[in-house]
């Protein structure tokens, strides 16, 4: 009986250290795995401080759509008032028509045709535009690049023609700034300059279109 009485302690004995064991190694598993919990930053929180924090520029944009329809239908402009009405040149039919500062404006989506009658007393050169159109035109145009002046036939005869490059004014309801690419023809005839510029997004293909227009440019 005291061998019986011996045997059963030596088992409650065992029974409670393997219990003790069992519950430590639990409890240490239930700690290891809340400390890692509580030291990784919720990654949502991080992307919304950077993004307040440091808000991206608005990009410029150099391949926008652009291109005028190939069925575009074109008609004569005629102004009726102003400095010189001695002139009629066509434009695209449906675009809008503002007046800005002198200057007759037609546009639609991202182009733009721009008329300006002045007096001059001197018929533009490749070299006048150069010296005094181009660097007026660097400190209004945003970026202002890639000028170029030569001297081109067109039907209504020898015209100065000015290319370059530029940024748009941002869009106020997108914020997007279009990269734009700019022709002007320098019309003359006894005391009367016509400026006609044709601008759009870089990468249209209105080579045609603004051949079209610069080309029906006549005197009247």
């Amino acid at each position: 009986m005291v061998m019986a009485a011996h045997a059963r302690t030596s088992a409650a004995v065992g029974l409670v250290l393997v219990a003790a064991v069992t519950a430590g190694c639990s409890g240490s598993g239930s700690h290891s795995g809340s400390g890692s919990t509580t030291s990784s930053p919720p990654a949502s929180s991080a992307r919304v401080g950077n993004g307040q924090n440091n808000p991206a520029p608005a990009p410029t944009e150099s391949n926008p759509p652009g291109d005028i329809p190939d069925n575009q239908v074109y008609v004569a402009y005629r102004p009726t008032g102003g400095s010189f009405t001695g002139f009629t040149v066509k434009v695209p039919e449906g675009w809008a028509r503002t007046e800005q500062g002198g200057s007759t404006v037609f546009t639609d989506k991202l182009n733009t045709v721009r008329i300006t009658a002045v007096s001059a007393s001197t018929a533009p050169t490749v070299d006048s535009v150069t010296k005094t159109v181009v660097p007026k035109l660097r400190s209004q145009v945003p970026k202002f690049a890639a000028p170029k002046v030569s001297e081109v036939s067109r039907h209504a005869g020898r015209v100065v023609r000015l290319t370059y490059q530029g940024d748009s004014a941002k869009d106020p309801v997108t914020g997007k700034v279009v990269r734009d690419g700019f022709e002007r023809y320098a019309f003359y005839k006894s005391g009367h300059e016509v400026d006609l510029t044709l601008s759009g997004p870089v990468n249209a293909d209105n080579v045609d279109p603004w051949r079209i227009i610069s080309d029906s440019f006549a005197w009247r």
